[in-house]
């Protein structure tokens, strides 16, 4: 049987900074939903590289082409965000074995606690080394990360870490 049922997902994470991957995972999965939102995690307990402002407006500014995908700021439970948005579906990429254990066990603690399922895709090939935690890491210690995340959000990077150094050093005098 088929049915016109609208099916909104969302696709959760801390987003610090936004990679090629999770473009990859957005743009294989827009398709597969009439409206997906990007939910960028704010932990207040949690020390990020970028504000919660400034996730959404670089991942906002790299999907404006994409009608039917929203960005937005949350904290708290993501089965709550997803209640409170009516979604449906949480999406989640995969990159290798150590995400699919741990998806696994969110996958079913939202089921049980929020009746939302959970739909993961596999990221590329060629990102399923990537992680935002990575990209930080080599970014600090000067590496060459340009080629896993987009170049808008590599040039922010370089602006970031450049401005914490000097921040780290302190003033000349």
């Amino acid at each position: 049987m088929i049915t016109n049922k609208y099916v909104r997902a969302i696709f959760p994470g801390s987003f610090d900074p936004i990679t090629n991957g999770h473009i990859d995972v957005i743009r294989r999965s827009i398709n597969m939903f009439d409206e997906l939102i990007v939910a960028v995690g704010d932990n207040p307990q949690k020390e990020y590289l970028f504000t919660g402002e400034e996730r959404v407006e670089m991942i906002h500014q790299l999907l404006k082409d994409q009608p039917d995908v929203k960005v937005e700021k949350f904290t708290g439970l993501t089965v709550d965000f997803a209640k409170a948005k009516k979604a449906q579906v949480i999406l989640r990429g995969l990159r290798n074995l150590t995400d699919v254990q741990y998806e696994f066990q969110l996958a079913l603690t939202n089921r049980l606690l929020g009746g939302i399922e959970t739909v993961f895709i596999m990221t590329g090939e060629q990102y399923g080394f990537t992680s935002s935690t990575l990209i930080r890491e080599i970014g600090r210690y000067g590496g060459d990360v340009s080629g896993l995340i987009p170049p808008a959000v590599y040039k922010k990077l370089k602006g970031k870490l450049k401005d914490k150094k000097l921040a780290r050093k302190g003033p000349k005098t």
